[in-house]
């Protein structure tokens, strides 16, 4: 990389168990074993106050995992394809698939998640994984989609924002990923503060999001991790629409 260019500055704002800002420059690449050809980032992770992981890869051609993801007792995953010209070869269940951008794929606990850069350029990705929480005998099971097969539903009476479900709406999952898109001016129409956590990646665009008491500018690649019960809220700013993708936990009482 070399020598830095001015003074050193960030837009990364951390506050560990409420909330943070990760945004591309300050990301530093780690080691993880089993992952090889790939540059791999943690971008959150129970250090920061979070339940789960969350990762994004650069996978070379030929890269990908040389042993199951995931695959430790009672842990589930799952892989969005962000972008690059190649397709991903992703093995869940021990079913295979082939990926192109849009793609995901999720693994229920225990399973383990493979995946391989068979092409010959780089692939983009978010890799995430969670313990699972039981409820009674509902399982969840392997899911394999495409964003871009998913039609849009306007979201909570708005027509200028839109939501998808990537994951089924069943009580066999603890969890769900969606993409949330707002059309330019378009915002959310409350302050939320509620109890369960987000991993979320701005897939376009840029808008002014309020996190905690903080009003924030946030653009395309930044990641925003909000802890339980952090007042948020966005408002697309940008000319084209603002999307980002997040995790969500879902469908399970609080343990006391």
């Amino acid at each position: 990389m070399g020598y830095p260019q001015g003074l050193l500055a960030t837009r990364a704002i951390v506050k560990a168990g409420e909330y943070a800002i990760i945004p591309p420059e300050g990301r530093v690449n780690n080691v993880l074993p089993n992952i090889e050809g790939c540059r791999m980032s943690i971008l959150c992770s129970p250090k920061l106050g979070a339940s789960f992981v969350m990762y994004i890869g650069t996978a070379e051609p030929g890269g990908g995992t040389v042993a199951p993801f995931a695959a430790e007792q009672g842990v589930e995953s799952f892989l969005f394809i962000l972008d690059g010209k190649a397709d991903m070869q992703v093995s869940v269940a021990k079913e295979e698939h082939i990926l192109s951008v849009g793609g995901y794929a999720y693994a229920p606990p225990s399973s383990g998640l493979s995946f391989k850069n068979n092409g010959s350029s780089k692939v983009r990705f978010l890799l995430y994984k969670q313990r699972y929480i039981t409820y009674a005998d509902k399982k969840p099971y392997s899911v394999v989609g495409n964003i871009n097969a998913i039609e849009e539903q306007i979201y909570d009476g708005m027509e200028n924002v839109f939501v998808r479900d990537l994951l089924p709406l069943d009580l066999g999952f603890d969890m769900n990923f969606h993409t949330l898109s707002f059309e330019p001016g378009g915002s959310h129409n409350f302050v939320e503060t509620h109890v369960q956590e987000h991993g979320a990646y701005i897939y376009e665009g840029e808008g002014v999001y309020l996190i905690g008491d903080e009003w924030t500018p946030v653009q395309k690649d930044d990641f925003i991790f909000f802890g339980p019960f952090t007042p948020q809220a966005v408002y697309a700013s940008g000319r084209g629409r603002l999307t980002y993708i997040y995790s969500k936990d879902c469908n399970r009482d609080v343990a006391i």
